[in-house]
């Protein structure tokens, strides 16, 4: 008993690896063990593997069984050791999924994906960000970066990492140089406005070291800290109080365009903005524009310059981006077209 005791402790502490190459040599071992004893019984090495694993899973069909003594003894070697030992790898696999689920609540596991959107500071406007994220693209991959105690958001495509955004193993850690965007938000536990900023400066910075490629977004509480960000070359900005108060001005003074403006800010109904593939038929705006408009589209932008209807004899450049305003069924309908003419 006492041997039993101590080989047990050492299993028990055994490393994972080990553990598995153990038990995979015992069952193997066991099968020629057994083979070698009672041939007659099993008529072939295989079938010995069948009732080892069926005895040690103690399932017991009955189809194969010991009938000689040290058969026997085998059998009930088997079931001292075999069973605990298999007990013991089914024990550790519970743990070890348990123990993934507790780390990954808690942000300690490093994201392997690309092509996702991190997000970084936790709060309100982000829980948003990803429910409007998810509305344009269900099988999208989303990453957090906070410094919570537990995973803000339990969706099985939405990765939480712990940790300071500022600091380079937090980005490593978050996949940051294999993502397609990043968004800062304002750090909402910081009351001084300046103090906001300056975190969200030292965690652009922080993205520009380490992925520059990356396409940055960043919530900015004063917009006289914009000159600020230029020199980290942010791609986008946003004012944190901005567009809400813009928008109750335009409500209270032109009644009515706020349905408008509401419905290109969220894409789960009514029109939205999509960018366009340009088309070799296509050499002046006004080619691109009666186009568009025949298929339901209205174009309304060449990247930020949104004085398309009065340039529709000019011809558009090689670098344009065009952007239209439909909704989701007349943009998958243009996308269909294009890839038909290419075809």
């Amino acid at each position: 008993m006492h041997i039993i005791i101590q080989l047990s402790r050492r299993i028990i502490r055994m490393r994972k690896s080990v553990l598995a190459f153990t038990a995979l040599l015992f069952i193997m071992l066991s099968s020629v063990i057994a083979y070698t004893l009672e041939p007659n019984t099993f008529g072939h090495w295989f079938n010995a593997l069948y009732w080892v694993l069926t005895t040690m899973a103690t399932v017991g069909y009955g189809d194969y069984f010991m009938e000689s003594v040290p058969g026997k003894v085998f059998t009930i070697f088997l079931y001292i050791f075999g069973i605990g030992l298999l007990s013991l790898i089914i024990g550790k696999i519970i743990d070890s999924m348990g123990e993934y689920n507790r780390r990954r609540d808690a942000g300690k596991l490093s994201y392997s994906g690309h092509g996702h959107i991190v997000i970084i500071n936790w709060s309100k406007k982000a829980q948003y960000a990803i429910d409007e994220l998810f509305s344009s693209n269900p099988k999208l991959d989303i990453l957090i970066i906070d410094q919570l105690e537990k995973h803000p958001y339990d969706h099985p495509q939405v990765h939480y990492v712990n940790g300071d955004p500022t600091r380079e193993e937090t980005l490593v850690q978050a996949s940051i140089a294999t993502a397609q965007s990043a968004i800062i938000f304002a750090d909402a536990r910081i009351d001084d406005a300046s103090l906001v900023d300056g975190k969200s400066l030292l965690v652009a910075s922080s993205i520009e070291r380490t992925a520059p490629q990356v396409h940055t977004t960043v919530e900015i509480m004063l917009e006289n800290h914009i000159q600020n960000f230029r020199h980290v070359h942010i791609n986008e900005f946003v004012l944190s109080h901005d567009a809400i108060s813009r928008l109750a001005v335009r409500s209270a003074l032109q009644k009515g365009n706020n349905d408008i403006i509401n419905q290109l800010l969220n894409r789960r109904y009514g029109e939205d903005l999509f960018q366009v593939e340009l088309r070799p038929e296509w050499h002046t705006y006004g080619d691109a524009f009666h186009t568009l408009l025949a298929e339901g589209a209205t174009l309304i932008s060449d990247r930020n310059d949104m004085t398309i209807n009065r340039k529709l004899h000019q011809p558009i450049p090689a670098e344009a981006k065009l952007f239209v305003l439909c909704d989701d069924v007349t943009y998958l309908s243009i996308k269909g077209i294009r890839s038909n003419e290419l075809q």
